[in-house]
Formats: structure tokens, sequence, C-alpha cells
């Protein structure tokens, strides 16, 4: 449940806006009657990725759609991680392995598997360099699923500095929060997990905020994001990195640490709306 959108809409609706929330996948919205799409908790996204990606190009022919469809299609799968490094910007080492590839584990630390499209860390688990054969099995049931896996070194810094999500709005910061790792050793790949532990308001660090700022930046096809969230957690040396790059749907972390930020997002889905620029 997205506790922000109720939130939102009344923000929106006092703001003079005819907001209206409707499901992504509703063969009777006429997205062409809207000013603005703006795609809030489409979180069932990653199990129907090609679909949910159609839709948004189908929706962006017929209004304007935030974030735009260019960067839906490029953030919807993982492997972005590593055009970010390829522009220079720090982010979690990622290895990659589709259906028929012979996968490469790490033989001499923690790791962690996930699927290149995934959300609330679905089919995510962390493996001792000893747990070979079940990632192994993990991996099978992926790849039997049409899955590409993404194998990371856990970066065990996050168990003592946690994960940092820094968030911006219309193109300007708006808040950051911190919460601890969510995956624990020994937890099975299809368990239940809860994806936001011990969330706290957070005060970036002049460093996690230049790390955000080089991520956007290497965005391609992005003249402008309403909304955008980098996840960051502290790499072997002690530096911000990215984990992730939320551009499609992220949980803007309203309700839970920042409510005094839901009139500045409402300010910004309207000015969107009405074509205005910052």
């Amino acid at each position: 449940m997205d506790a922000d959108l109720p939130l939102l809409v009344a923000a929106l609706r006092d703001a003079g806006a005819d907001a209206e929330p409707v499901f992504w996948d509703d063969p009777d919205v006429d997205w062409a009657a809207f000013d603005l799409a703006v795609i809030r908790s489409t979180w069932d996204y990653s199990w129907r990725t090609a679909e949910f990606v159609a839709w948004a190009e189908r929706c962006a022919a017929l209004t304007r759609l935030a974030n735009p469809v260019d960067v839906v299609r490029w953030n919807t799968d993982k492997r972005y991680l590593g055009e970010l490094v390829r522009r220079g910007v720090p982010a979690v080492p990622t290895r990659y392995f589709a259906p028929g590839d012979t996968p490469e584990l790490p033989a001499d630390r923690e790791y962690v598997i996930k699927p290149t499209a995934g959300a609330g860390a679905r089919f995510a688990a962390r493996y001792r360099a000893d747990e070979h054969d079940t990632a192994l099995r993990h991996l099978a049931r992926m790849h039997g699923d049409g899955l590409t896996a993404m194998v990371q070194p856990y970066l065990a810094n996050i168990d003592v500095t946690g994960e940092r999500a820094v968030l911006f709005c219309g193109g300007r910061y708006l808040h950051a929060i911190r919460k601890a790792a969510v995956l624990e050793s020994g937890v099975a790949y299809d368990a239940d997990k809860v994806p936001h532990p011990s969330l706290e308001p957070w005060e970036p660090t002049a460093a996690e905020l230049d790390v955000a700022a080089r991520a956007l930046a290497a965005v391609p096809c992005a003249p402008e994001l309403l909304y955008a969230r980098v996840d960051l957690v502290d790499g072997d040396d002690g530096q911000p990195c990215v984990m992730e790059l939320e551009l499609v749907e992220p949980n803007l972390f309203l309700s839970a640490a920042h409510p005094a930020s839901v009139p500045v997002v409402a300010e910004a889905i309207v000015e969107a709306a009405a074509g205005v620029t910052r």
C-alpha cells in the first residue's frame, strides 16, 4: 500500500488540481484526458516489465508522462548500473547472468543475487561463499522464469552505516532517509522481507550529494525528471556508491519520514502539468 498517495492527492486538490488516482493497467482509463500522468506506486511492474514499458509508451503518446518514457525504459532494467560505472559514477560492482549463461560466483566473500527487474527485494538474497549450491538453485529458478540475474559483492559497511536514499523533486534536492540493511544472512530469496527497516530521516553528507548529482547527470535521455531517488551505500573504501537509481516509481517516504515535503512535491506536479520548468 502506498501511504504517500492519499497525502499527495489531497495536497494536489488543495492546490486546485483535479487529481485522480488510477491503475496503470486499467483499460478504461482515458490517458489523453489528463494534462499529466505521474507514475507513483506501480509496484507490480517488476513482474510484468515488458507489459509496463509498453503501457508507458502508449501513455506517453497520449499525454505528458512523468518520468519520461525513455527514462522508464532505461531504468526498469538494472543493467543501467554498468552504464553509470562507464560514465564514471561510483556504483556497486555488478555482473549479469542471463538465462543460458554460466554463472561465476564469488568464492572469497559474501554476495547478493537479485534480478535486473525487481522491487521490494523480490527474488533477492544474500549468500556466504560456502552457500554455492543454494545460490545456484536460486539462479536456476530465476533463469527458469526468464529473469536475468545480478551478482554483487555484499558490502559489509551497510551493516554499520545503512543504506541512504537521497531524493530530488523538480530538479532540486528534496530530503533523504536512512534505513538498515534489508537482506539478512540465511533468509531465502522467496521469503517475505521488510523493504525499509529502521527508517529514519537523514542529513546527507557532501559526498553523498555529490555522488547522487553525478548519477542523475549520467542518466541518458533525461532532459527533465519530476522525481528521482538515489540509493547509496558505502563501498569497501568507505565512500558512498550507487546501489540503485529509482526513477520509475520510488517510495518518496513522505508519510513515514518527511510529511513536510508533501506540498513541495504537489507544487512540482502542478507545475509539471502546466508545463512550467524551473
